[in-house]
């Protein structure tokens, strides 16, 4: 059944946002009680199988998280990077959180995402033949997460992505009152930025929480 020949698009997307509400917001219900290998991992899994889509074709030799939290995320990466023989993690936060997952290919770094110190330490784990996707989920805000795209876009490689999370914030569709966020930045990025371009493709299981937020590098 194909929903796109069924239904008028105004009525696809009020569906589609109308079942993304009812799945992002009750507290504790899904993605905020979403483990991999029993540690939490605060995605949607269509996301995740989209990660793993990418990280098939692309064939990244580093993924860069800003954004660790739990580690849940960085060890899914990890795992993937196993099962394709290929790749490491270098996941970035302001915080320290015991316990996180151990696994030969993450490594954790301590500080904001933006700061030179961290991206200089970054940059120390890239050569000139490393393909690199990066994934932003840090602070949401519309300023950092700009500063971000402008800083790690160009450690992209021609064909990888820089996917921004979490774009559905700010009533795309949910929160309706957060305030200019990730969606936002996106918009002001591609306005500067010719060089990546919306992969609408990634989308297509209908509901993902990063919503024009898989950014494909084209030139």
């Amino acid at each position: 059944m194909n929903l796109k020949k069924l239904l008028p698009h105004k009525s696809q997307k009020r569906i589609v946002d109308d079942f993304h509400k009812l799945y992002y917001h009750p507290s504790g219900r899904t993605w905020s009680n979403t483990y991999w290998l029993g540690v939490p991992c605060q995605k949607c899994p269509l996301d995740l199988w989209i990660y793993q889509e990418i990280i098939f074709d692309v064939r990244p030799d580093i993924m860069i998280e800003c954004g660790t939290a739990s580690g849940g995320s960085a060890c899914f990466l990890a795992s993937l990077c196993d099962l394709v023989n290929n790749g490491r993690v270098i996941t970035i936060d302001i915080e320290d959180q015991p316990d996180r997952p151990q696994h030969e290919r993450i490594t954790y770094l301590s500080g904001s995402s933006v700061s030179e110190e961290i991206v200089r330490q970054v940059k120390q784990f890239i050569s000139d033949r490393d393909k690199v996707v990066v994934l932003l989920d840090s602070n949401h805000t519309k300023e950092h997460v700009l500063q971000e795209l402008r800083i790690y876009s160009k450690l992209v490689t021609l064909g990888s992505y820089i996917i921004v999370e979490d774009t559905n914030i700010n009533g795309h569709p949910v929160h309706l009152r957060s305030g200019p966020g990730p969606m936002e930045a996106v918009e002001a990025f591609l306005e500067e930025n010719e060089g990546f371009a919306i992969d609408s493709t990634k989308e297509k299981f209908y509901l993902t929480f990063n919503p024009n937020g898989y950014l494909k590098r084209i030139k």
